[in-house]
């Protein structure tokens, strides 16, 4: 085998392409993975990981790639971001309020997806359709435009009680998935929380719910076939991989034998044979 390229792993590139086109980010390389469906690779973990922010070396990688002190202190790493309804923003409390304006301060979709099943999500808008494509979704739907993140995390808590906000990666690294009706689910919606986006709306004045009349995305990934198993290769357990490539979806390397997700080891550095 010869060594392709070499660098600190970072999460994959897709464009919206039939199927989705995806590049493996290797330090200074850019590798289209589609051209590698069929082959073995083999991927080497160098043993040092880098602080995605700050580049420092750290022994453990916190929250997809941030070492320790990063993850403390760096807005982007707080609670709020997974659960932004818990933003603090308005409280004067924000770690990086300049960073809070730019990022969560900004129109957010309130979506449906079928990566699984249905699910609901929220993305900053200008993440659309990069957000489902992360996901392995095959099809998605906006459904709400909402003025700031904060809106967007109390739209999705009211849709959970209808529908889930979680992935089943297993089920979505194996393509169990079929055609659902994201229209007439939004219409649904649309009608059963009705009282509690008027509630929601009146307890936020100054800012904008609006349903989105939007067409359906839908994706196909790269494949000769899709894993009957969905376990996972581990880096730090297993410094070397080499597999035969058979899909890529989601932020996943899809091998014969196992997976890996490229977004979990964000910052290791790592070499690529073929």
């Amino acid at each position: 085998m010869n060594k392709i390229a070499s660098g600190r792993l970072a999460k994959m590139r897709t464009t919206a392409e039939s199927p989705v086109r995806y590049e493996l980010l290797l330090g200074e390389h850019n590798l289209c993975m589609n051209d590698y469906i069929g082959q073995t690779l083999r991927l080497e973990f160098n043993g040092e990981i880098r602080c995605c922010h700050c580049q420092r070396v750290t022994k453990k990688s916190f929250n997809q790639g941030f070492c320790f002190p990063c993850f403390k202190k760096l807005a982007q790493c707080d609670r709020c971001i997974t659960s932004p309804e818990l933003c603090h923003y308005d409280q004067g409390t924000c770690r990086e309020p300049e960073w809070g304006e730019k990022h969560c301060m900004q129109p957010h979709i309130v979506y449906l997806a079928n990566s699984s099943g249905v699910k609901v999500g929220i993305t900053r808008k200008t993440q659309v359709p990069t957000r489902w494509m992360d996901q392995g979704a095959v099809q998605a739907l906006p459904i709400i435009e909402v003025s700031t993140r904060q809106i967007s995390g109390l739209v999705e808590d009211i849709f959970k009680d209808w529908l889930p906000d979680k992935t089943n990666w297993r089920k979505m690294l194996k393509h169990e998935v079929e055609p659902i009706d994201l229209v007439a689910i939004r219409e649904q919606l649309q009608e059963e929380a009705y009282e509690q986006l008027l509630e929601l709306a009146e307890a936020f004045p100054d800012a904008h719910m609006d349903w989105v009349e939007a067409d359906e995305w839908d994706f196909s990934y790269p494949s000769l076939e899709w894993p009957k198993k969905a376990v996972t290769y581990n880096f730090d357990k297993e410094p070397v991989v080499e597999d035969r490539l058979i899909a890529v979806k989601g932020q996943y390397l899809i091998f014969e034998n196992a997976s890996l997700n490229i977004r979990k080891f964000t910052s290791y550095d790592v070499s690529i044979f073929a």
